[in-house]
């Protein structure tokens, strides 16, 4: 059985995007409608909270001090000490019913993130892209043609890029030369069409298994290299939304967790619906690379 712990119950409308900071030991995650960063403290249970003027993507420490994100508006640079939001570069302006969503930093310092399609009570257009962001801050689209970005994540030996669009049952996985960025090869890795589920956040352990928060399933899932399930975690919510190693020996698998789309009925009877939580899953994971930017 695996512990699972809530150790931050912050009620977040959508948490997303975990970074484990070693330097700082902290967790960086974000409630994307609320527009809010949060910076966690395991040692103290402290959190503080930062937000901004738009809808939060996803973010990664830069290596030069603050953060790296993306908003609803593109790339930005965010400075926590001062507050300051830096724009970057926006691919996606001429697209109003997109927002970006998942992304996180290669192991070559690069900074990715996907867009998706979010117009409520417009049909869905299938035209968001994938991007990464050089470490001379030019920005390129690597694949285009989904509806939402999400489950990225790499191989341990950086040869295998992870990725799905969470408007199909489809994890797939390309071919990635670590040395470009570039992608070939695309393959199908796993389908949860049998589930009926999508995936959303997802992160790789040091044993090469990709791990897959599974939402409105209430499900965390471990998969091998070679897309065998090898592991089935039932979350006390039915809303997992990312997760990823942390803690001094990143031997901690934190999961954020989201209440968007849920009625009072509907979270009933759910434990801490919404929270950050923590599990001992006996597996440790990789240390992320700062964008190098």
């Amino acid at each position: 059985m695996t512990d699972i712990e809530c150790v931050a119950d912050a009620k977040a409308q959508l948490g997303e995007s975990t970074y484990w900071d070693p330097k700082a030991g902290v967790l960086w995650w974000i409630d994307i409608y609320a527009r809010a960063i949060h910076r966690f403290e395991p040692e103290t249970r402290n959190s503080r909270t930062f937000v901004l003027p738009e809808y939060l993507g996803c973010i990664a420490v830069r290596e030069k001090g603050g953060l790296v994100l993306t908003m609803a508006s593109g790339f930005h640079f965010f400075d926590p000490d001062t507050g300051a939001v830096t724009p970057i570069a926006d691919p996606e302006a001429d697209l109003p019913d997109n927002r970006f969503n998942d992304g996180k930093t290669d192991r070559q310092g690069r900074f990715w993130s996907g867009s998706m399609f979010e117009a409520p009570g417009k049909p869905v257009v299938k035209n968001a892209s994938l991007y990464r962001m050089d470490t001379d801050l030019s920005v390129h689209k690597v694949a285009g043609g989904f509806g939402c970005s999400n489950g990225l994540a790499w191989s341990p030996d950086s040869r295998t890029l992870y990725y799905t669009d969470s408007h199909g049952p489809v994890v797939w996985a390309w071919d990635f030369d670590p040395a470009t960025g570039e992608v070939e090869n695309q393959r199908p890795f796993f389908d949860l069409s049998e589930m009926g589920g999508v995936v959303d956040g997802s992160t790789v352990d040091a044993e090469g298994c990709y791990w897959a928060t599974i939402p409105f399933k209430g499900k965390v899932l471990r998969y091998d290299p070679a897309g065998k399930l090898m592991r089935t975690i039932e979350m006390p919510t039915d809303l997992p939304t990312c997760c990823e190693f942390g803690g001094r020996d990143l031997d901690v698998l934190y999961v954020t967790t989201a209440i968007y789309n849920r009625t009072p009925e509907q979270l009933k009877g759910q434990r801490n619906p919404g929270g950050l939580f923590a599990l001992d899953v006996g597996v440790k994971g990789l240390p992320l690379v700062p964008f190098k930017g």
